[in-house]
């Protein structure tokens, strides 16, 4: 939504699909898990009083709308590219099949896993998780609007630490905000590589893909 408040902001939308139709043409193999907040929260729904799995679904469905929106912006820079979402609606997309999703990024498709889980109480951070484990990616990246992870909110607090590598069981023990608890523990479990970056900062994408140290990567391994 860039600076907006609410709904789709097209110059953003074509400024990261610009990025990612770069990154198609090199031979990148990409999977998108896009959220919905910018159109719709089911957690908003729920805290005033309606039901949780009704305002989840309702959620699920957003992320289709702007998958769909992804998907015409990629395909208007001729990048082929799939929405598949994790519930039937077979008259706009295609229903998410872990061995059609591989074909597709073997084909050189953008494949765009919409709908969450396809169940209530899930994140999409926790859907980004599962994807990447089952399609085997090497890399996960969370994309946000700052920097990487830092101690506390550096816009409320410009003296957080910032922290270029941590572990999961650091993300865990401390509850610092990179994903839900699920998500995190999802990778941590399969050893799936996470680096958060700012998705605002032009060039992000491509800098990571060549191997350079944007953001924080989050691993098993050894802190800094």
């Amino acid at each position: 939504m860039g600076d907006s408040e609410f709904g789709i902001d097209p110059a953003t939308m074509q400024r990261i699909a610009g990025e990612i139709a770069d990154l198609a043409k090199r031979g990148i193999q990409l999977g998108l898990v896009i959220g919905g907040g910018n159109i719709f929260r089911g957690a908003g729904l729920a805290g005033g009083g309606f039901d949780r799995v009704t305002g989840d679904q309702i959620g699920m469905l957003a992320t289709v709308m702007n998958s769909l929106a992804m998907q015409d912006a990629l395909h208007k820079r001729q990048i082929d590219a799939r929405v598949m979402s994790a519930f039937r609606i077979d008259s706009v997309c295609e229903h998410y099949r872990r061995d059609v999703a591989v074909d597709h990024l073997q084909s050189g498709r953008v494949v765009i896993l919409s709908a969450g889980t396809g169940n209530p109480y899930f994140t999409t951070d926790s859907a980004a998780s599962l994807r990447a484990i089952e399609l085997a990616a090497d890399l996960m990246i969370k994309a946000t609007r700052v920097d990487g992870v830092y101690s506390a909110d550096p816009v409320h607090n410009p003296s957080a630490e910032f922290y270029p590598r941590l572990s999961y069981d650091r993300v865990l023990r401390e509850s610092l905000a990179v994903m839900d608890a699920t998500a995190v523990v999802l990778c941590k479990e399969h050893g799936m590589p996470l680096r958060v970056m700012n998705i605002n900062l032009e060039g992000a994408l491509q800098r990571i893909v060549q191997g350079e140290d944007v953001g924080t990567l989050v691993t098993s391994g050894e802190e800094s």
